[in-house]
């Protein structure tokens, strides 16, 4: 195992696609695993090209120790994942079939984001950026028992400098 402590050291993320109502359009979401903090990148669509486009543009903001590994869904989005892995120097992962409990905090969270307002009947084609920035800050600003009653926001914030968060 390339992470013997993945589950308890930083920079290792959990990555999926909530899709809408014609399973076309979506937005990509990332839970980074010890700050449980939730990022939602605004792809509008859910090809691989347009996926790995939102996901280079984010990464590049940050240096190579921000994000160590990603596990992905096995959907058709992320099969560029050699080019994130090449680019981006960080190990790649996908959880296997049937087994969504690998990328658990990922799914739970789009659950909630589901009852939040990405419900599955919506068309996220035309969904705004303003929205998204304000569900990604209300659900990283709720206090978690696994937490220690901290925000995702206060753990990541322990990891982060200030420079970085210009980009965030």
């Amino acid at each position: 195992m390339d992470f013997p402590n993945f589950d308890q050291e930083f920079g290792h993320w959990e990555a999926d696609t909530v899709q809408g109502k014609d399973h076309k359009e979506a937005v990509m979401t990332l839970v980074e695993r010890v700050s449980k903090v939730e990022v939602i990148l605004n792809v509008h669509s859910k090809t691989a090209g347009t996926i790995t486009h939102h996901l280079q543009k984010w990464l590049a903001k940050f240096p190579r120790h921000f994000c160590k590994s990603i596990t992905f869904d096995n959907g058709k989005e992320f099969a560029d994942w050699r080019a994130i892995t090449n680019q981006f120097d960080l190990h790649t992962y996908f959880a296997e079939v049937g087994a969504p409990n690998h990328r658990g905090l990922n799914e739970n969270n789009n659950g909630l984001l589901r009852r939040d307002g990405l419900h599955k009947g919506r068309d996220l084609r035309h969904l705004s950026d303003e929205e998204v920035a304000q569900l990604m800050s209300y659900r990283n600003n709720i206090p978690r028992k696994s937490l220690g009653y901290q925000t995702p926001y206060e753990v990541f914030m322990k990891y982060v400098t200030d420079e970085q968060l210009l980009f965030f």
